[in-house]
């Protein structure tokens, strides 16, 4: 096969699945698993190796990120249910100040959105900043644009959230080397995103909060004195970023013979991994948030399941993303790829931010944005074989491109524009633009880290 009909297969591929899920409105599940048998065919593969490309790729992407979103899933839903992300919210804000709540809003974002979808977390957010709004005078915007950015940037680049999770898990890069940068690029991010934007954009548009300011919230008493402390929220949260960051050390320390290999450092590799990680910090959740505050075990069990709902859909849609990849490796396409990439001078970085930004802006959802890119840039990653902390920054490169440009084919701009109570237009100058800047600061963080990497 040559290059020109290797990129007519790829383009062909992802113009299908375009096709399938803008104008079929077919699931992302079913359109992947269609688009993958699509190109395999393109590619001269048998049809008897396409069926096993489809469940060896599906097999060997599940086995992991079912595991780690599921688990995720459930720790959210406690921290959710349980008042723990307004009680961070409340507690930041009484340390920063009013003048500096916008500061405070931002950190609460990225908090709440490592272990609650971003969607959650805005609404269990937002009477805050309405709240805040209300007393200050100040546009909604001034304080929501700073949550959201927070949201934004910890939801795409930091796991255990579902994208990151199936970006590095289809990679094959390390999860830990994954939050270090995530953390370490994304808060730069989320600051000139949030504060700094939202400060310039709340002058030129104002949103007054709603005059009904009643929320519920399942049940759970909202009581400042009823809610879980501060100090054991950010406990909760820093536990499995915690263990995770010590497994990867542990294991880069044994690899560089930074020290030998022993029963304390394989125990600390084990306590490490993301799925122990996330079953010790879900058990403490579930005894810290729930049971030692008087929930039924039955509520418990409701809450867990009820998690377990939207984290299937993102579970199912990264098995396609897997099955994408397997296709391309098995055909021999993401060989080629790889061979023409490595003569050429474009950064495999800002190819994988390319692919991610041009679904997200086609067919809306990051998901299958971050999904899809990781899919077609794993091949070429296998043959080029770079180091973890490379592949890291690939992940977070994906995850600032299907970021970008989030406009009226996405749930989220139809959200915020809903709880901001803005028109279409002024979803767009604010929503729309926040996302952007996450997406070109990401990819700019992303380039600069690597050039020290």
């Amino acid at each position: 096969m040559s290059v020109a009909y290797i990129i007519f297969i790829v383009i062909s591929g992802v113009t299908l699945l375009l096709f399938l899920i803008l104008k079929a409105k077919i699931s992302a599940f079913i359109s992947l698993l269609l688009a993958s048998v699509f190109v395999g065919v393109l590619a001269g593969m048998p049809l008897s190796a396409i069926t096993a490309s489809i469940q060896n790729g599906m097999g060997g992407t599940l086995g992991f990120v079912a595991t780690v979103v599921g688990l995720g899933a459930i720790f959210g839903q406690m921290l959710e249910s349980s008042g723990g992300a307004e009680s961070l919210a409340r507690y930041l804000v009484k340390k920063f100040g009013r003048e500096k709540s916008s500061w405070a809003m931002v950190l609460t974002g990225f908090l709440v959105a490592i272990p609650v979808f971003l969607d959650v977390g805005l609404i269990i957010l937002i009477p805050v900043v309405y709240a805040l709004s209300r007393d200050t005078k100040r546009s909604l915007l001034y304080y929501g644009i700073p949550l959201l950015a927070g949201l934004a940037v910890a939801h795409s680049f930091i796991p255990p959230t579902p994208g990151p999770i199936a970006v590095a898990d289809i990679i094959h890069a390390d999860i830990g080397w994954v939050i270090i940068f995530g953390i370490i690029l994304g808060l730069p991010t989320a600051i000139i995103a949030g504060p700094v934007f939202g400060k310039y954009i709340s002058a030129k548009i104002h949103i007054n909060p709603p005059s009904d300011l009643s929320v519920t919230h399942n049940g759970f008493s909202r009581s400042e004195k009823d809610m879980p402390s501060f100090q054991l929220v950010f406990f909760l949260i820093a536990i499995p970023l915690i263990l995770i960051l010590i497994g990867t050390f542990m294991n880069f320390g044994v690899s560089r013979m930074f020290f030998t290999e022993s029963f304390i450092t394989r125990i600390l590799v084990f306590l490490g991994h993301p799925f122990t990680a996330l079953i010790i910090a879900t058990l403490l959740a579930i005894w810290l948030l729930c049971v030692r505050r008087g929930v039924h075990k039955q509520k418990i069990l409701e809450l867990s399941t009820k998690a377990l709902g939207p984290a299937g859909i993102i579970i199912l849609i990264t098995g396609a993303g897997g099955v994408l990849k397997q296709i391309l490796i098995d055909s021999g396409i993401g060989k080629i790829i790889a061979e023409s990439i490595a003569g050429s001078s474009m950064p495999v970085i800002l190819l994988a931010w390319v692919i991610a930004a041009l679904v997200r802006i086609t067919q809306g959802s990051a998901t299958v944005a971050m999904i899809t890119a990781a899919g077609i840039i794993s091949p070429v990653l296998q043959v080029l074989n770079p180091d973890q902390p490379d592949l890291a920054l690939i992940v977070i490169a994906i995850a600032s491109g299907a970021t970008i440009l989030s406009h009226v084919n996405d749930s989220g701009f139809w959200l915020v524009n809903k709880y901001f109570g803005m028109d279409e237009k002024q979803t767009l100058r604010s929503w729309t633009v926040m996302e952007t800047i996450i997406a070109f600061c990401g990819l700019g963080f992303t380039l600069l880290a690597s050039i020290f990497i």
